[in-house]
């Protein structure tokens, strides 16, 4: 069973920017799709971004979170990027990559399509 682990988080003050990374223990990430998610204190967790395993560069993203941040993946790395800028204070939350072998562009934002999550990143943005 493939084991995510989520890196990247921190602090930093409104506007400024963070680039999370995603790994697969086994190096097996590029045999799968890929999506961030993220769960503020006392909201429901959402979906951020995601990325297809056969990927031309294209992710797909949330409206709140559109322009601003880009999701990529560098296979040879055995990594998924979440690059992050422009943040808001409301951009703060713990952030989870999520894997699945199957995803399908309806599914997108269903967290019950992933099959493996991380144990999350905690990313604060301050006013």
């Amino acid at each position: 069973q493939v084991q995510l682990v989520e890196s990247g988080g921190g602090l930093v003050q409104a506007g400024g920017s963070l680039r999370l990374s995603c790994t697969a223990s086994d190096g097996t990430l590029s045999t799968y799709s890929v999506a961030w998610f993220r769960q503020a204190p006392g909201k429901e967790r959402e979906f951020v971004a995601s990325i297809f395993r056969r990927n031309n560069g294209y992710g797909y993203y949330a409206d709140s979170v559109k322009g601003r941040f880009i999701i990529s993946r560098d296979n040879d790395k055995n990594t998924v990027y979440l690059q992050m800028d422009n943040l808001k204070p409301e951009d703060t939350a713990v952030y989870y990559c999520a894997a699945d072998r199957n995803l399908i562009l309806s599914s997108i934002r269903i967290e019950a399509q992933y099959d493996y999550w991380g144990q999350g990143t905690q990313v604060t943005v301050s006013s």
